[in-house]
């Protein structure tokens, strides 16, 4: 089981949003946007970031740092090691799995992801056999399009895609292919951009909120 970082709501946990961190972060990244996201007070929501393990990453020299799978080459198409994606996938079922254990409904679960993160929710959630809350992607690609095998259980689930349109690391094209992508699949995504590079600003924060607010159906 990955380690995570966790904030617990103020009563009793109904709910559950799993976000990952991207290359080189940690699951500290995104505490502190928690109490931004405009919830009310009594939402019930378990917040689980998780740390991704240390491995080698190519494009960096081979230099072991928190990754969910090395990349390969910085080409648009991202050259990626599979196996690993997938592991990490394993590992998000993995924690969808012990809230279940933990009486909270897989259709209260949201699974976030931000960058490398972000591609990570895209495998692990269309991939899963039980129907899920909500996809939300942040400044991301997707990574697995041709891989994945899609879940008849979240062939209709929401997903908000989100990116910045000045964005270096990983152009705004990207997300507009996972867009595209998505809709040939027979999904309806919905896609924000943003003037801000790789990172978040809070208008994106607020949509965030917005999004587990209806998502989650809280007051």
């Amino acid at each position: 089981m990955l380690n995570c970082e966790i904030i617990e709501p103020k009563g009793v946990a109904d709910a559950a949003v799993i976000w990952l961190h991207g290359l080189g972060a940690s699951g500290h990244d995104f505490v502190p946007v928690v109490p931004h996201l405009g919830l009310p007070e009594a939402h019930g929501v378990r917040f689980i970031f998780p740390h991704a393990p240390e491995i080698p990453v190519t494009i960096n020299g081979g230099m072991v740092m928190p990754a969910w799978y090395d990349i390969l080459a910085m080409s648009i198409e991202r050259e990626i090691d599979h196996v690993q994606i997938e592991s990490s996938a394993a590992a998000v079922r993995d924690l969808i799995q012990r809230e279940l254990d933990a009486s909270i409904r897989s259709d209260r679960i949201v699974l976030a992801g931000f960058s490398q993160g972000g591609a990570v929710v895209y495998h692990a959630a269309l991939s899963y056999s039980k129907p899920l809350a909500g996809l939300l992607t942040m400044s991301t690609y997707f990574a697995t399009a041709k891989e994945v095998s899609l879940a008849e259980e979240n062939k209709t689930l929401p997903i908000h895609i989100f990116h910045g349109s000045q964005d270096p690391m990983v152009p705004e094209s990207m997300g507009h292919s996972a867009n595209q992508i998505l809709q040939s699949m027979g999904f309806s995504p919905v896609y924000r951009s943003y003037p801000m590079q790789h990172e978040v600003c809070a208008e994106e924060i607020a949509d965030i909120g917005q999004s587990l607010k209806d998502w989650l159906r809280l007051a």
